[in-house]
């Protein structure tokens, strides 16, 4: 540790700067967060007639975008508090990644819901006139207390590592200079801070796990406790945290590829944590393909006239293409790909990951949108665009910048902090060294 500069592990993964590939990538999602930005003045200055949310279609892709987010942040407490508390030593690479993801995700999850809301200068009511029997409240209470404890996960791990920094100002430059001393400049590498951080840590690990499914199930209730077809289900908390873990694991899958082959991580993202995450994957993939069964299968038995309604759109009827796509892409093919030993290699995994993602996203819009469209009580003397509901491109473009701004959080971090934790590496380099 002494002659970092002349240590191969430090050298490999400090921050790099954007290479003409990494240029064009920030330019294309701040184009897009730039349109984004565009449609969502667009829809303060008009109001909420600028989307196509109506009475029945209250909700659309901003709240399909909420559950998503929602569900992706779960990968932190998955990757740094479960797999640490077990002593699973392999997945030490991927902490970091997993904990940007999830403090990416979750905070875009909260900007979303003040975007829904159309009038966003009334956001305080919730503070001022909250009910504790709403789940409303608990969301807001549960989230906020998630990404402060995934705050704490990600930065208390990269003390030691903007230690490292610190003493490359030669390669820093003015302005990261003063990051690092900022946010590191009181860590001295003391025995008794490394005691307090990991017993702070493992205190977060363990706090983090009920929090996260606790994020979650409230979220269920949101669309539980309305007594809607689809949406009536006391499986609806199991059936949200199961996916939660499948498309952040997912998420972690495609973050793990795209470092490893463009910061040239191969020696510490290798093949063998793409096989161990591929058989994580297959596991969470099976675990919600089970929920998927029971939730739809036990309303099939019963089949009540507005269930049957909900069914058939989805199985048959208009929302049957999205939906057939939806259970393929994020969970049956990925299983057929993952459980073979070729499957989990990375190229397979990322391909794999990205269908995860792309179905489970596709997944949280028709657990939104076909059962606002088929209520209870039928529709009567209605317009017909109150029927259908079909995203304007404002809505398009919001939720397309919302996604480009999680991404670029991630970017943004990758260039400034080191995506593998520095120092707990070279402590197991060491460590498996002496053994």
């Amino acid at each position: 540790m002494e002659n970092l500069a002349e240590n191969k592990i430090v050298l490999d993964l400090l921050p790099q700067k954007f290479g003409k590939q990494g240029q064009i990538w920030v330019v294309c999602l701040l184009a897009i967060c730039a349109v984004g930005f565009y449609a969502y003045c667009r829809q303060l200055y008009y109001g909420l007639e600028v989307t196509a949310l109506r009475d029945y279609a209250s909700w659309g892709i901003y709240i399909s975008n909420f559950v998503f987010f929602v569900a992706i942040s779960l990968v932190g407490s998955l990757i740094t508090a479960v797999l640490r508390l077990t002593d699973v030593h392999w997945s030490t690479p991927l902490t970091r990644i997993a904990e940007i993801i999830a403090v990416s995700a979750i905070s875009f999850a909260g900007l979303i819901i003040i975007v829904d809301m159309g009038r966003p200068d009334r956001f305080y009511n919730l503070f001022t006139h909250g009910r504790l029997q709403s789940p409303i409240i608990w969301d807001v209470i549960v989230i906020t207390t998630y990404l402060f404890i995934s705050l704490l996960l990600l930065y208390f791990p990269l003390l030691p590592d903007l230690k490292i920094m610190i003493a490359f100002k030669d390669k820093n430059g003015k302005w990261l200079q003063k990051l690092y001393e900022f946010l590191g400049s009181f860590w001295k590498n003391k025995p008794e801070q490394f005691k307090i951080t990991d017993k702070a840590i493992n205190i977060l690990s363990i706090t983090i796990i009920p929090v996260a499914f606790a994020i979650h199930t409230v979220t269920s209730w949101l669309f539980a406790t309305t007594y809607r077809p689809g949406w009536d289900s006391t499986n609806f908390g199991a059936y949200f945290i199961s996916g939660a873990f499948l498309v952040g694991a997912g998420g972690v899958l495609i973050a793990m590829y795209v470092f490893r082959t463009h910061y040239k991580l191969e020696k510490y993202i290798t093949d063998d944590h793409f096989d161990k995450m591929g058989k994580v994957v297959v596991l969470l993939a099976l675990v919600y393909l089970y929920f998927n069964i029971n939730e739809f299968l036990v309303p099939a038995f019963k089949m009540k006239k507005s269930e049957e309604e909900h069914l058939m759109g989805l199985f048959t009827g208009e929302f049957s293409p999205i939906f057939w796509f939806a259970i393929s892409a994020s969970m049956l093919i990925p299983i057929l790909i993952l459980v073979f030993k070729k499957g989990r290699k990375p190229k397979w995994s990322f391909f794999a990951g990205i269908l995860v993602v792309v179905g489970s996203w596709f997944k949280r819009f028709l657990i939104v949108t076909p059962t606002l469209l088929h209520p209870f009580l039928p529709m009567h003397d209605v317009p017909k665009n109150y029927t259908t509901y079909i995203p304007t491109w404002e809505e398009w473009a919001i939720a397309g910048g919302s996604l480009a701004g999680a991404l670029l959080v991630i970017t943004f971090f990758a260039r400034i902090f080191p995506i593998i934790p520095i120092h707990e590496t070279i402590i197991e380099t060491e460590s498996h060294e002496k053994a």
